[in-house]
């Protein structure tokens, strides 16, 4: 099998001598090309934490992460954007377009960062537009789109670079269920179809049965992983919503 990602025995403290707080502790993980992985665990348990020390946002304290056979814990500034440039993409709750932009403009921005030339700009759009099914959006602004919408606008800019990773930050917490649902059908799409390598941070069971596997994090540590297999998409959400339970007893607060 073909790593992505491997996190090796990484540890992320926060505060000083006398005040320390160990959010991450001794996890270790890979994910394969191709797989569609999410990330689950109670506030306050190190998952969006984990999540931002893979993103490059954070540093970690101890340990390696590789993401595509390059060691992104000793790269350097100016290295470290070039890499997050290539080879990351992100889609975020709250979908960080920018108003003042169409939806093209909008996912035109990060091929225009990578110093793309305007022809391979416009057909790797329209590529993708098509491939997602909003090319009828692509002229609006944001504030025409509805969150559904504007959540496949900002899986489109995430696909459009072709980056190794995905990564998806509770992607649908600001959406309603019916556009949830459209949402993680995209996502399924991207994956299943274009092989888009995907690691997702969610609270919600009905998501998380989405993928193929599912990360269970408590205190900083991988309390249990659950993998999907056979069972159907119900059958995987019944075994979520048990190991919920199993976290901390109380569901509401997980999910």
């Amino acid at each position: 099998m073909n790593s992505i990602l491997t996190v090796e025995k990484i540890e992320k403290y926060f505060g000083h001598k006398g005040n320390v707080t160990k959010a991450i502790d001794n996890i270790s993980f890979q994910v394969e090309k191709g797989e569609f992985v999410g990330i689950m665990g109670p506030s306050g348990s190190g998952k969006t934490t984990l999540l931002n020390c893979i993103s490059t946002i954070d540093t970690i304290t101890t340990g390696h992460i590789n993401i595509n056979n390059k060691d992104i814990t000793v790269l350097k500034r100016k290295a470290l954007e070039n890499f997050r440039r290539d080879e990351l993409g992100f889609i975020f709750q709250d979908f960080n377009l920018l108003d003042t932009l169409t939806a093209y403009e909008n996912i035109a921005l990060a091929l225009t960062i990578q110093n793309r030339g305007t022809r391979e700009i416009d057909r790797l759009i329209k590529d993708v537009a098509k491939k997602l099914e909003i090319a009828e959006l692509l002229n609006k602004f944001p504030y025409q789109l509805s969150g559904g919408q504007k959540q496949r606008v900002a899986s489109a800019r995430a696909l459009v670079t072709e980056p190794s990773l995905i990564l998806a930050d509770e992607p649908t917490g600001a959406l309603d269920s019916k556009s949830a649902r459209l949402l993680l059908d995209t996502f399924e799409k991207l994956n299943k179809e274009f092989e888009s390598t995907i690691l997702m941070v969610t609270h919600d069971a009905f998501t998380a049965s989405y993928a193929h596997r599912i990360l269970f994090i408590k205190d900083g540590r991988i309390f249990n992983e659950l993998i999907r297999g056979d069972d159907t998409r119900k059958e995987f959400f019944n075994k979520i919503i048990e190991v919920v339970t199993l976290l901390g007893g109380d569901a509401g607060n997980v999910l």
